[in-house]
């Protein structure tokens, strides 16, 4: 099967993580994507370890977000490389960058200028706190962006201190987001034949994320509350500890569904009583229901409630960690895990996360590992004084 992004090329001039993921987003769906690291130690990404990979150097980080690209180094406070760039830049699509605000300004790659060079470019900026405002020109890492977008303060127990998600998730949202800004500024582009400039930011992903909670505030002045593991307008939406101490996230989402939880916890007059029969009685009343119903689930076990809960229909899910998600027979089922081809001199078997889509049920496979820093510098190279003749 041919993929979605063939023929498109992509240049990224990024490092960390917002960047790459748009970046291998784009490689997984097949593009050409064309990696320009710094010669001095390339992508600060690659020693973020432990774990590392096969060569015991690269960090495993890196792996995940660099595999299907080609690596081409090139030392941008040199205008004959800033000039490659641009050459590079004649054959491409889409250029993304993620570098610390100003710098791409300070060496002539900012997007005015390029764009002018360049008009048929998509060019993607992702910055920490966006392209205006007084923060413009801050330098920013995911959790402070967790921290300053409000994220922290609704995470976690009511009783503990504001608590950090444990993915990178404004740093993975604002890939998204750049990534479908760039396919929408193709799209465009296939219509008015002139590319655009997307913008995009960690603040505007942290937003993005409280954006009920904002809003709420926004509509009544009220602050929200952290709910630890529990919904705010949804009871009962949250993880109970079974007989056997194991959790289990029980989301009765709705009346009827709560009507049969409460039957198979053995109280179907929960489901009458009018302080809890319906979803705004249940908020209101959820400190004396939550206990109630947690009191109630210590009396089995997490595989006994899961049968139980999943003969009514009621939605229920084991809180896995990491070694028993990886064990489930679902994500074998799906596919989502890959083994990477190993790169020369390298022992294979390493086993990577893949891309979250498919087309007409067929998942791009992540094949290529991640590339050496530089490996195919002289290769692309090549390619660009092959074009070069061939235009002459």
């Amino acid at each position: 099967m041919s993929l979605p992004l063939e023929g498109i090329r992509v240049i990224e001039v990024g490092q960390a993580l917002a960047g790459p993921l748009a970046g291998v987003l784009f490689a997984d769906m097949g593009a050409d994507v064309i990696k320009i690291e710094k010669p001095d130690g390339g992508d600060d990404a690659r020693i973020w370890g432990p774990p590392y990979g096969p060569d015991g150097v690269t960090s495993l980080y890196f792996y995940g977000q660099n595999r299907n690209k080609r690596s081409v180094t090139l030392d941008l406070k040199l205008a004959a490389d800033v000039d490659t760039l641009h050459k590079l830049c004649e054959t491409a699509d889409v250029l993304i960058q993620n570098l610390r605000p100003g710098v791409v300004d300070e060496i002539g790659i900012g997007p005015e200028a390029m764009l002018k060079r360049h008009p048929q470019l998509i060019y993607c900026s992702i910055w920490a706190f966006g392209y205006q405002g007084p923060l413009r020109m801050k330098p920013g890492f995911d959790p402070l962006l967790q921290a300053y977008g409000g994220m922290m303060s609704v995470t976690g127990r009511a009783e503990d201190p504001p608590t950090f998600c444990g993915a990178s998730i404004n740093d993975k949202a604002t890939g998204l987001f750049c990534t479908i800004g760039a396919l929408a500024g193709l799209r465009q582009r296939d219509r008015t034949g002139k590319g655009c400039l997307v913008d995009t930011s960690l603040f505007d992903s942290a937003v993005f994320w409280v954006e009920g909670q904002l809003n709420g505030y926004l509509a009544n002045g009220t602050l929200p509350k952290r709910h630890g593991t529990g919904g705010s307008v949804i009871v009962p939406y949250q993880t109970f500890d079974c007989a056997d101490g194991k959790p289990l996230c029980l989301a009765p989402g709705n009346d009827r569904l709560w009507a049969r939880c409460a039957v198979v916890l053995g109280h179907p007059d929960w489901a009458s009583d009018p302080k809890y029969s319906k979803s705004a009685q249940r908020v209101a009343n959820k400190d004396v229901l939550l206990p109630m119903i947690a009191a109630a689930m210590r009396k089995k076990t997490r595989v006994e409630w899961i049968e139980a809960m999943e003969k009514a229909g009621v939605p229920c899910a084991a809180v896995n960690d990491i070694a028993e998600l990886a064990a489930t027979e679902q994500l074998g089922a799906v596919d989502l895990v890959h083994e990477l081809a190993p790169r020369d001199g390298e022992a294979g078997g390493l086993k990577v996360v893949g891309l979250p889509i498919s087309f007409d049920h067929h998942r791009p496979k992540s094949v290529k590992a991640a590339p050496k820093l530089g490996e195919h510098t002289q290769e692309v190279l090549a390619e660009l004084n092959a074009r070069s003749k061939a235009a002459e």
